[in-house]
């Protein structure tokens, strides 16, 4: 890997598939931003192995991707696989969200001895005590609920629970139900008859709005909350 060039890949059923890409680009597409995939491939070539330049075989991608045309299939390894970010990139993203995460924490919870919020300045250096690494690509609020329970060890916190019931339509029950985790503790639940799921989680008050972006997101807007006193 160098400045001008790294490495998406991805596997499918034990079979590897790289292609060399442009480090800004890919990153730019990986983050939402829009590029054409012919801007961010180097070389219009897949590999099962970038570094030593061997091609993957034509049967391979025929059979794993449905088709020989390179760019179809680079595009499908950007959007789904794994890119390769540069020392300086990952550094950067990594120093971005930790910001983030921090920001986060100050706003949602207390020092419960003063009932006033911890500055930032403390988080950062409780957070330098831990082993936690943080995850460039994974959402504030998912990595923010992970760092809350290392800092407890450290920081005396308390945040302001909230517990919302929800049901789920059946059809978007099960890819919402790992999502859920991600927000808060579930309580009661059950899976009805239909397939739908009901249950009650209970969450960090700050985490309401973004968990009800997300779930809406994975159920096309069709969650039912309600905000239990």
């Amino acid at each position: 890997m160098s400045d001008k060039h790294t490495t998406a890949r991805i596997s499918v059923e034990g079979e590897r598939f790289e292609i060399l890409v442009k480090p800004e680009p890919a990153l730019d597409y990986k983050l939402g931003k829009p590029h054409g995939i012919s801007e961010i491939l180097l070389i219009d070539e897949i590999y099962s192995d970038a570094s030593k330049g061997t091609r993957a075989s034509t049967e391979k991608l025929q059979k794993h991707f449905g088709s020989l045309d390179a760019l179809k299939i680079a595009e499908q390894i950007l959007k789904n696989g794994e890119l390769q970010l540069t020392t300086d990139q990952r550094r950067k993203l990594v120093e971005d969200k930790r910001k983030q995460i921090v920001a986060f924490i100050s706003r949602n919870c207390l020092d419960p001895r003063s009932g006033a919020p911890h500055p930032p300045l403390r988080i950062e250096q409780a957070m330098d005590q831990t082993r936690l690494i943080i995850d460039p690509f994974k959402s504030i609020e998912e990595q923010s609920k992970l760092v809350i329970e290392e800092l407890r060890t450290l920081l005396p916190l308390k945040i302001e629970q909230m517990r919302v019931a929800i049901k789920i339509l059946p059809e978007y029950s099960a890819k919402s139900y790992g999502a859920l985790k991600n927000f808060g503790t579930i309580g009661k639940e059950e899976w009805q008859s239909d397939g739908s799921w009901v249950g009650v989680l209970e969450m960090p008050a700050g985490l309401y709005g973004p968990f009800i972006d997300k779930l809406g997101k994975l159920s096309q807007g069709t969650i039912q909350t309600k905000i239990l006193k």
